[in-house]
């Protein structure tokens, strides 16, 4: 048979109903296929994509980390704290390392990164121990320790810049993946191959964010020595929210049940606010025992920032002592989306105790105060036996690094991770363009703990 009989076979065929319609349905099934190896190409690409975002982020995490405590062991001056400081180098530029080679890029930046990190873990390794034999760190380990934070500060620039290149849609992973000899070169132009062959040649061996307020990871206490009176209803309760809106301030009260499994046992309510957006409700809950404010929540939209963070401050203040919380003294805040979010600390006897923190989040375009968290104060208020402390301030400045430009010194009580507190002298002071807060205990003369402060248009944060 000819092609051309062949090809006139085949359309009388197509004529035949029960072929066109086995056509039809091939043809259907070919469709469905594709669109479905498409959408699993689709999820295994967003699968991949979601992996280097977190694999990136962590990395940028612990880069942070491994900068700020190459900054912290550049001031300490005793060996315990140094050896702590240097296993946390430690630690962190290996998992930095980690999460760095799970990233789709192969250049010669990347493994000059990962050099970097290599020769910061096994030096601060080395390092470390030395501080655990009681040995003195030498000028030239301090000099190469140094040297290693700058190289750390580069490395952090530049892995916010590309997150900032990567948030903002300016590359994506799939492109890293593709081109990534020439997008990743030119975001590591700075960390250049002499740079990093600077660090091999020298080395063969090889700082809590205060934006909750100052040591608030340790602000948990068992005791709850703040949580004082008897126990109250869900109703007596509900009398308290009343209370401390003002009846003349909201249009409904509605429980949302008691919590007993948390930090501190509390009655749960919502409230709707008059003049307020019908689906927001403000958040608040009451102790049992006691009937205190464990929080306070609401969410609005921020007007025009009138109201100066000074002015705000005192507006704090002012409504602390109204509720009160009387002797607080604000330590560390956070300006964000037109609300400052401010940190105040208990005042005794002219020693700030660090532990009993309240925090207010203030509204900057009329003042109102949006939020209130009194955790660290009902976990840790009392009145406290303050003891004369056994160190003078000058004996404590002994032991301090000699390089630090101290600019304010003052009597304060911290926790410690072992749910415990240490009168100490602390020092705020710089180093090298950094500044620090250093606290020696004022028992025993020793460096307790060295927080960095990190000044910022928002406000001042510390690590």
């Amino acid at each position: 048979m000819s092609v051309k009989e062949k090809i006139y076979d085949w359309k009388e065929r197509l004529k035949d109903r029960h072929m066109l319609s086995i056509i039809i349905v091939a043809i259907i099934i070919i469709a469905i296929m594709g669109l479905y190896i498409y959408k699993k190409q689709r999820e295994y690409r967003q699968v991949s994509e979601n992996a280097y975002n977190y694999a990136f982020y962590e990395l940028v995490n612990y880069i942070e980390e491994v900068e700020v405590y190459l900054a912290k062991s550049l001031i300490s001056t005793t060996p315990e704290h140094g050896a702590e400081t240097l296993m946390n180098v430690w630690r962190d530029a290996n998992l930095a390392s980690t999460y760095l080679a799970q990233l789709p890029i192969n250049v010669e930046g990347l493994s000059n990164a990962q050099k970097f990190l290599n020769q910061v873990s096994e030096y601060s390794y080395s390092l470390a121990n030395k501080n655990i034999n009681n040995e003195e760190l030498k000028q030239k380990d301090l000099e190469n320790l140094e040297e290693l934070h700058d190289y750390s500060v580069e490395l952090k620039n530049t892995l916010n810049q590309l997150s900032n290149d990567i948030n903002e849609g300016n590359i994506s992973w799939g492109e890293l993946d593709k081109k990534g000899t020439v997008a990743f070169a030119q975001e590591v132009s700075n960390l250049s191959s002499q740079s990093f062959s600077n660090i091999e040649e020298n080395f063969h061996e090889y700082a809590g964010l205060i934006y909750d307020g100052a040591f608030s990871e340790h602000l948990t206490n068992p005791k709850r020595k703040g949580l004082t009176g008897s126990d109250i209803s869900e109703e007596e309760a509900k009398k308290i929210v009343e209370k401390f809106f003002g009846k003349e301030n909201f249009d409904e009260i509605n429980s949302n049940g008691f919590s007993e499994n948390g930090n501190i046992p509390s009655y749960n309510f919502s409230i709707k606010l008059k003049n307020g957006d019908d689906n927001n409700y403000a958040s608040m809950a009451i102790s049992k025992k006691g009937g205190h404010i464990v929080y306070m929540n609401y969410n609005r939209e921020i007007g025009n920032e009138i109201i100066t963070m000074e002015d705000a401050n005192k507006i704090g203040l002012e409504f602390l002592k109204d509720k009160g919380y009387n002797n607080m003294k604000e330590t560390y805040y956070m300006k964000q989306n037109g609300i400052l979010t401010v940190n105040y600390a208990y005042n005794q006897d002219d020693v700030i105790i660090y532990p009993d923190l309240i925090k207010l989040k203030i509204a900057l375009d009329s003042g109102e105060v949006l939020g209130m968290e009194t955790t660290g104060y009902l976990n840790s208020h009392e009145k406290r036996k303050i003891e004369n402390p056994k160190i003078t301030r000058e004996e404590a400045k002994k032991n301090l690094n000699d390089k630090l430009k101290i600019s304010s010194e003052k009597l304060a009580i911290i926790p410690t991770e072992y749910k415990t507190e240490v009168l100490c002298w602390e020092f705020k002071g710089r180093i090298k363009g950094n500044d620090f807060l250093i606290y020696i205990n004022a028992e025993t003369g020793k460096e307790q703990d060295i927080l960095v402060i990190i000044d910022t248009p928002n406000g001042t944060l510390t690590m």
